[in-house]
């Protein structure tokens, strides 16, 4: 069963063992903790064997396992940035995941090589699914 946000959720309504609140506080942690360029706060919701994905065109283009990858990418990203933004759009709950539609914004801080100057501002719109273990975020799949 899907639900998306504010239509047809109601109080107590559990998926698997994690409330929708609890799904949904931790990955506002996470969101917030990205736009504050803060990967110790990223990694503080994320499970220890956590996966992440990033696809863009269809195309798997990043891949990492476990919080020390992940760190280490989201640290690369991070200096990329002089300015970076993820704003919800929607929320849909499903049996096993939330799906989040993202507004994303970033404005380069550095020369990409053959690519985007500094200064240059990025906007994409894309999807970013989490599943939950243990009352953690154990994947994420952001698609563009």
């Amino acid at each position: 069963m899907a639900c998306v946000l504010g239509q047809t959720e109601r109080p107590g309504l559990r998926s698997g063992s994690m409330e929708h609140a609890e799904k949904q506080r931790l990955i506002e942690a996470y969101l917030d903790a990205y736009n504050r360029f803060d990967v110790d706060g990223m990694l503080a919701v994320l499970a220890p064997n956590v996966r992440f994905e990033n696809v863009s065109g269809g195309e798997v283009n990043a891949a990492t396992r476990g919080v020390e990858e992940f760190r280490q990418l989201a640290g690369q990203a991070a200096a990329m940035f002089a300015e970076r933004r993820q704003a919800v759009v929607a929320w849909t709950f499903g049996s096993g995941s939330v799906r989040v539609a993202i507004a994303w914004r970033g404005v380069f801080a550095v020369d990409v090589p053959d690519g985007p100057r500094v200064g240059s501002v990025l906007e994409l719109r894309g999807e970013s699914e989490f599943e939950f273990t243990d009352g953690m975020i154990s994947r994420i799949v952001d698609r563009s």
